[in-house]
């Protein structure tokens, strides 16, 4: 036995230490994870292979599909085809962001804001926003043309809007005696003061609606109901303009013919049942003979009347329906420019002195409390003092035959 260094120099009845032995894997950790990566990869390749759906690795939504419930299904179909058999219209499309607009009333000056729908202060290039209410009861469906902004008023045969809307009237009484019109304008903004005048005012009291608000058509509707004949008015270019500005759309000098034409338009879709157009302002617009010529002769082939609300002595309105041989009325007495009750009954008697010396006589009005409840009192005993309280449609059919 050979003996080495160590082994002499260890001290005698001891053994030697033991080396230890380390354990040594047969691979790395880097072979452990390509071995186990590559076990993945055959065993997705597996499942894609032998696995036979069609759709395999494509996303897809899973969505919970309920029975159809038929019986549930066709009540409120024929419900909804009744209605359209009563409404054939569509409805108005509900407004999105709005919009406040300072109006103010030509004949007393008077402001008050009013919020109307972001399609009532459209462009003309927005026709989707500007669509027309629901067609009122009553309305002749061959009087109505459709447009891009909804449906407006047309001729059909011998039958007219101004003829067919005028409101019912003692015409031949009207022809032997004294007769007085009414014209309250500027409805259609405010529900309350629009529903004062269509429920306190007599039937004989024509109402002249603006285009704006939320749901005029409605409004003009129930005056219809109430067996009051309705006028639209029209926002013109007045001479202050823009500070005195009458609202979106508005007709101005400066548009060409065929855009206020296509403002007309979307006038004349916001309501139906109307037997004629009025100014609403418009001083510089309807004293200018080449933009109010279009005007005219476009109303004057649609059927209806023009009336001119007499606030401007340079209005060229009349001639200009005079060449289209249209109905035709000019307001003479602004009945509430002095908004109290002394000031109004004052008026009143100068339209009454009017009448009698001319045998016609048209005043207009504000829907102001004061001057519904002036002019209610006072038409109650008008009959009485050999004057007639007639529609506006009537005073201007005598004016036009004397």
């Amino acid at each position: 036995m050979t003996e080495t260094a160590d082994d002499l120099s260890a001290p005698l009845g001891q053994d030697k230490p033991r080396r230890k032995r380390r354990l040594r894997l047969p691979f790395t950790a880097m072979q452990l994870l390509a071995v186990l990566l590559g076990l993945f990869l055959v065993t997705f390749a597996g499942f894609a292979i032998f696995n036979k759906d069609p759709l395999g690795g494509e996303p897809m939504t899973r969505i919970a599909i309920k029975p159809i419930d038929k019986a549930a299904d066709e009540k409120p179909a024929a419900a909804q085809d009744s209605k359209h058999k009563t409404k054939e219209a569509p409805k108005q499309a509900a407004p999105g962001e709005q919009k406040t607009v300072t109006m103010i009333d030509g004949s007393t000056g008077a402001r008050h804001d009013v919020v109307i729908g972001a399609g009532e202060a459209a462009d003309k290039g927005d026709a989707a926003a500007s669509a027309p209410p629901a067609v009122m009861a009553g309305i002749d469906q061959k009087l109505l043309e459709k447009s891009r902004y909804g449906m407006i008023p047309m001729v059909a045969g011998d039958l007219k809007p101004f003829n067919v809307y005028a409101a019912e009237a003692d015409r031949a009484k009207a022809a032997k005696m004294p007769v007085v019109a009414i014209v309250i304008g500027g409805l259609g903004v405010g529900a309350a003061k629009t529903t004062d005048a269509i429920m306190k005012l007599p039937g004989a009291v024509t109402l002249a609606f603006t285009p704006y608000g939320a749901d005029p058509g409605k409004l003009a509707e129930r005056a219809r109901a109430q067996r009051h004949e309705i006028f639209l008015q029209i926002p013109m270019e007045p001479y202050d303009f823009p500070d005195n500005d009458p609202g979106p759309q508005t007709l101005l000098t400066s548009l060409s013919a065929d855009q206020n034409m296509d403002r007309l338009y979307w006038h004349l879709s916001r309501m139906q049942g109307y037997a004629g157009i009025a100014n609403f302002m418009g001083a510089r617009f309807i004293a200018t003979e080449p933009a109010m010529q279009p005007i005219i002769r476009e109303a004057a082939k649609r059927g209806l009347g023009f009336f001119d609300d007499g606030s401007s002595p340079r209005s060229i309105a009349a001639q200009a329906a005079a060449n289209q041989a249209m109905p035709f009325g000019k307001g003479d007495i602004a009945i509430d420019v002095v908004p109290t009750a002394t000031e109004i009954d004052r008026a009143l008697n100068k339209l009454e002195s009017a009448a009698r010396e001319r045998g016609i006589a048209v005043g207009t009005a504000s829907a102001l409390p004061v001057s519904i409840d002036r002019i209610a009192a006072w038409t109650k005993t008008l009959g009485d003092r050999g004057i007639l309280l007639v529609p506006l449609t009537t005073a201007m059919l005598k004016s036009k035959s004397s």
